[in-house]
């Protein structure tokens, strides 16, 4: 699986490198416009993924009428459902392979973000294990680890003069704020520091995405079990999981919650199941309007 992800966060850090030498070594800027540009060059999959949905709405009266028929005979459901499938020209695949893909590729993205000495600066990696030994990180553990270190570097607390050459530029400061330093939660609200405004803003952009897709999906399909506790649940576990990360985690979080969420949900609107189902019907109509008309210049050529 390593190998996989190796294969695309190569090329992709490439990508990376060149945005942040054009933003002059912004790294916010840098993960802010690579966020933007990975979810659209994976627009055509969120929209085959949504067009595979309605079609699934679309065929479900006839999935349940097999349900009803077949009962509990597995065996004659599967092959009428498959039938079903080919009749109608719906892939029952359709919608799960541009996820996975997806999926895939937004996972390679976060591991560019979160290693930035190995895909951003091409720090060798024997430099990076040392550091990882030296300040005694979890090595299974990579996530967070070359921030800590370029935390670590930045404070004095260590040194390499290869990350410190690199480390020269690249920016890491965010409207003052440090996106290698990680957010310790603490009740004493006197020792909060502005990296907290990293995963409290993380969880706001996650609820306010989950809103808006959640109000779509019910206008959509007004019969469609409530989300509501999903919509809670994960942008909490975000705010409880981006207190102990660096905040260059949180935010690539924040920037692909609102980037990938906002153009979901306008996917969602444009290619609704209402729309897409009602311009269905509209070329059928046209098709059949056109059937009609041509039968009917023949008629009126025979009677001539």
């Amino acid at each position: 699986m390593t190998k996989i992800f190796e294969i695309i966060n190569v090329p992709l850090s490439y990508v990376l490198r060149f945005l942040a030498s054009i933003m002059g070594g912004n790294f916010a800027a840098s993960v802010l416009v690579f966020t933007l540009i990975a979810n659209i060059v994976l627009l055509p999959l969120s929209i085959k993924s949504q067009k595979s949905t309605v079609q699934q709405t679309r065929i479900k009266p006839k999935l349940d009428e097999l349900k009803r028929r077949y009962g509990d005979d597995r065996k004659k459901m599967a092959e009428a459902q498959q039938k079903l499938y080919q009749d109608e020209g719906v892939s029952m695949s359709g919608g799960c392979l541009p996820m996975i893909f997806r999926l895939v590729f937004m996972i390679s993205i976060y591991n560019l973000i979160n290693r930035p000495l190995t895909y951003l600066m091409n720090i060798d990696s024997s430099v990076i294990d040392k550091a990882v030994e030296a300040l005694n990180l979890n090595s299974r553990n990579t996530t967070g680890n070359e921030l800590a270190i370029i935390k670590a570097v930045t404070d004095g607390n260590t040194d390499y003069p290869s990350i410190t050459k690199a480390l020269s530029t690249i920016n890491f400061k965010l409207f003052g704020i440090n996106l290698t330093e990680t957010p310790k939660f603490s009740f004493d609200f006197s020792q909060a520091k502005l990296i907290w405004l990293i995963p409290i803003c993380a969880f706001l952009a996650q609820m306010l995405t989950s809103v808006i897709s959640m109000k779509i999906q019910k206008i959509n399909n007004p019969d469609a079990p409530s989300m509501a506790g999903m919509m809670l649940t994960m942008p909490l576990i975000t705010l409880f999981i981006g207190f102990g990360l660096p905040g260059g985690v949180g935010f690539y979080w924040i920037c692909s919650s609102l980037i990938g969420g906002l153009i979901q949900s306008a996917i969602q609107i444009l290619y609704g199941p209402h729309r897409m189902l009602a311009n269905e019907r509209a070329k059928e109509l046209l098709k059949q309007v056109d059937f009609e008309s041509k039968q009917l210049g023949k008629f009126d050529s025979e009677s001539e």
